[in-house]
């Protein structure tokens, strides 16, 4: 069993920054790929950002150049890294975190979200 649990959201202003964490605890190992995806009211959740166990990363394309998924394997923590954010990613975001052994459609597990609210 995993449990995420993020942290790290807020209000910020336009053209602002903030870094979400994602603590993972139980059986986590680079066969996971990790995830962030967000939800804005009234749409359905999309991803934003991956990255394999080996450091591969891929992004959506609306946060392309702004973001930056990162993680550290020792400490079970993925990072978001959010610059020159814009009203448009206001959002409920979420870490996930998928079993890749067998290859896509493994067992994956979600944290509780973290509200990220860009405004002026």
């Amino acid at each position: 069993q995993v449990q995420l649990v993020e942290s790290g959201g807020g209000l910020v202003q336009p053209g602002g920054s903030l870094r979400l964490s994602c603590a993972a605890s139980g059986t986590i190992s680079n066969v996971y790929y990790m995830g962030w995806y967000r939800q804005a009211p009234g749409k359905q959740r999309e991803l934003v950002a991956v990255i394999t166990g080996g450091g591969t990363t891929n992004y959506a394309d609306s946060v392309k150049g702004r973001f930056a998924i990162s993680r550290d394997n020792a400490k079970k923590m993925v990072y978001l890294q959010m610059n020159s954010l814009k009203p448009e990613d206001t959002a409920v975001y979420y870490c996930n975190a998928e079993n890749r052994l067998w290859g896509p459609g493994g067992p994956s597990y979600w944290g509780q979200g973290t509200q990220v609210i860009v405004s002026s």
